[in-house]
């Protein structure tokens, strides 16, 4: 056999040796950093609920009364709870306890009040399933009632209550990862609340998951963070009366009447949130009524009955609404407007799919700002290739449309009949359409890049 060159030798024990010294790196870059979630290097999807699983192995164990246990604690003591049921209803009036059911404890409020009182401050309460409380809407029976500062609910099981957690004018709580459920065997509208706050400030809402449940509501409280949540199949996923500086980032509302529903409630931050399948009762992803200054960025609104509604919002003309990188899609009319309202700006957003785009109620939309949003029905080109359509879009109500008529026509939407009668509609209108709103700098094409990730 014919000997190797020495240069060619050196060549490949060089491509050897790279090869080699990049593995290693790869390697080392793993065991440092740690191994991609997915294999494509995304990040794991987020954990709604509790983060542990319960090992509620008490049966043969006796009701244990828990507040004597709590009654006999020094504050800043961590209570362990052995695996049992621990009967209530408790009072927690001692700052700083721990009380950690290490996912085997159960408090069971026997169906008489609230499960847990606490007026303390920096009390956490974790890893415990919270079950049975009263059910009096004048008592607000709660699993867990809130009047003090800095306290925290954590990775608990709040089940077979009234009202999960209510928050009663106090501040800096934190209700994180916890799975909430109200009263099953009783109907959506006299179910009680997942969170209620009332009065209070400077909360965090973090992780939480609740179903079955009425509401949740937000009444008469700012400055709160309400991240990474979900709700499904319920009432309202959060609804907000007269609360400013709110933000809510992140969460995931599925299958409600209401997504959010912003009232006389201003300066709210919107962001990163996916609404989807409303369409039981008035099928809002998204609700302003008589609401200033409010940015809603970043979101998904897909499949209901309305995208966003709109009622007389900004209620101070000088203090728009800013709705910008939004995707409005699968919805009966992405942009409701119960008025003909002005002072709204739509940047940039991504309208596909609706059967109706925007809807005003009374005459007009057009006295808002439509600016660099994607229509999916523009009829224009592009032909500088500057992804800006070379003509406005320009939207047309015409009133021979059925659905606007008859509500259930709707269901036809598509059919081969009404797209006939659509066309004969716009080629030849019984009367002169109604200008709707002008987009001066439609967007042409949405990027296949540009996504609507959650902010983090």
């Amino acid at each position: 056999m014919k000997a190797k060159p020495e240069g060619k030798r050196s060549r490949m024990a060089y491509r050897n040796l790279s090869g080699f010294a990049f593995y290693a790196s790869l390697l080392m870059a793993f065991l440092i950093f740690g191994w991609p979630a997915n294999g494509r290097g995304q990040t794991e999807q987020p954990v709604y609920g509790t983060l542990t699983q319960y090992d509620l192995t008490t049966t043969g164990y006796d009701s244990i009364p828990l507040q004597p246990i709590i009654d006999n604690a020094e504050p800043g003591q961590h209570i362990l709870l052995k695996p049992a049921v621990y009967t209530g209803p408790v009072e927690i009036s001692t700052d700083g306890l721990v009380i950690d059911g290490q996912g085997k404890a159960i408090i069971d409020g026997l169906g008489k009040t609230s499960v847990i009182f606490i007026n303390a401050d920096s009390v956490t309460v974790k890893n415990v399933v919270i079950r049975h409380s009263g059910g009096s809407f004048d008592k607000l029976d709660s699993g867990v009632r809130l009047k003090g500062d800095y306290n925290v609910i954590e990775n608990c099981r709040i089940e077979d209550v009234l009202f999960g957690v209510d928050i009663w004018q106090c501040n800096h709580n934190r209700i994180i990862h916890n799975e909430i459920t109200s009263l099953l065997h009783r109907p959506k509208a006299i179910k009680g609340d997942a969170i209620r706050l009332w009065y209070s400030k400077f909360n965090i809402i973090r992780g939480n998951y609740w179903h079955h449940v009425r509401d949740m509501v937000v009444w008469y409280s700012a400055e709160n963070l309400f991240q990474g949540n979900k709700g499904i199949g319920n009432r309202y996923g959060i609804h907000f009366m007269y609360s400013h500086n709110n933000r809510i980032q992140n969460n995931v509302l599925i299958n409600n009447s209401v997504g959010v529903f912003l009232m006389y409630s201003e300066r709210t931050i919107m962001t990163g949130n996916l609404i989807k399948d409303n369409h039981i009762g008035s099928g809002m992803a998204l609700g302003m009524k008589e609401t200033s200054s409010n940015q809603i960025l970043n979101n998904r609104f897909i499949y209901c009955t309305e995208g966003i509604h709109v009622d007389v919002s900004p209620y101070v003309l000088e203090q728009k609404n800013t709705i910008e990188h939004n995707e409005i899609a699968f919805c009966g009319t992405a942009i409701y407007f119960h008025t003909n309202q002005e002072g709204n700006l739509f940047k940039h957003n991504y309208f596909h799919n609706n059967l109706t785009q925007v809807y005003p109620e009374v005459t007009t939309a057009r006295f808002n700002v439509w600016d660099n949003n994607y229509w999916d029905d523009y009829q224009g080109f592009d032909r500088n290739d500057d992804n800006i359509g070379d003509i406005p879009y320009i939207l047309l109500s015409y009133s021979g449309h059925l659905w606007d008529f008859d509500r259930y026509m709707r269901f036809f939407y598509g059919a081969p009949i009404l797209a006939v009668l659509d066309f004969l509609n716009r080629l030849a209108p019984f009367s002169k359409p109604k200008f709707v709103l002008e987009d001066k700098k439609p967007v042409f094409r949405w990027p296949k890049n540009d996504t609507f990730t959650p902010v983090r």
